[in-house]
């Protein structure tokens, strides 16, 4: 296979036969983390087709400071915290002096049964801030190891084990709230 900073190189260059190539790759990666965030199927493919629009138009940014892997999901995750703001930002705009919360996210992959509690742990997840809900994401649900989650969130690795702990904590404190006969 060909060396993905190659692969980067020929986009910054106009290839988009090595664009098609790096689809291929991270498309199912970038939608799942767009999905995990926005919780919103159509937002989730929106933001993934901004994504890789961003991606062609800055490859010739990549610097090789870190992965191509690591480069796209800073990127991804970047994203979809802008689409959040800026779709709360609407919506408080429009709702502004009524009691509106976001729907119930029922994610598609959850088998039915589990459904209950894959709603309550996203909605738990969801009133996180963005930090820590980036973290828990990134290393929970998308099972990336903690220094990849360093580089994509641009900070230490300290600053990683203290954003997922705090996490757990929070999400523990918000469960037990939300279903309060529910095991830790």
């Amino acid at each position: 296979m060909e060396n993905e900073t190659v692969i980067l190189y020929q986009i910054s260059k106009g290839d988009k036969i090595s664009f098609k190539k790096l689809y291929v790759l991270y498309s199912n990666k970038v939608y799942t983390t767009a999905m995990h965030h926005l919780q919103n199927i159509e937002d989730a493919q929106e933001v993934t087709q901004d994504i890789f629009v961003k991606i062609f138009k800055n490859a010739h940014t990549f610097k090789g400071n870190s992965t191509v892997s690591t480069w796209i999901y800073r990127i991804a995750v970047n994203a979809s915290l802008n689409y959040l703001k800026q779709r709360n930002k609407k919506t408080f705009l429009f709702f502004e002096n009524l009691n509106y919360e976001l729907p119930d996210f029922e994610h598609p992959g959850v088998l039915e049964e589990k459904r209950e509690m894959a709603r309550l742990m996203y909605s738990a997840i969801n009133s996180l801030p963005d930090s820590q809900k980036t973290a828990f994401i990134l290393g929970f649900i998308d099972e990336k190891p903690r220094q990849e989650i360093a580089d994509i969130m641009g900070i230490s690795l300290k600053a990683v084990e203290s954003l997922l702990q705090r996490a757990k904590e929070n999400l523990r404190k918000k469960l037990h709230k939300l279903k309060p006969d529910r095991r830790n």
